[in-house]
């Protein structure tokens, strides 16, 4: 995978874009409104206010070391 390092602005937008080609792929509602949240202003704040806080959020706890994306496989129930 490349090493090269993106700003916390080219992360959000290859986030946008991510979800943007699912949605295209897709068509979910879900997706759609996320979308319309995250999209930028003109101003370059998005849609929704609190998506930008969300993010900068996600983005902190991701430098802390606070976010694990390992795989996990549910474990059979206990007999």
């Amino acid at each position: 995978m490349d090493q090269s390092v993106l700003t916390v602005r080219e992360g959000y937008l290859a986030m946008y874009d991510l979800l943007y080609r699912l949605y295209e792929d897709t068509g979910a509602d879900y997706l759609a409104n996320l979308l319309g949240d995250m999209s930028l202003l003109e101003d370059g704040v998005s849609a929704d206010p609190a998506m930008s806080e969300d993010w900068e959020i996600a983005v902190s706890r991701v430098k802390e070391g606070k976010v694990d994306a390992s795989l996990r496989l549910a474990r059979d129930p206990p007999g």
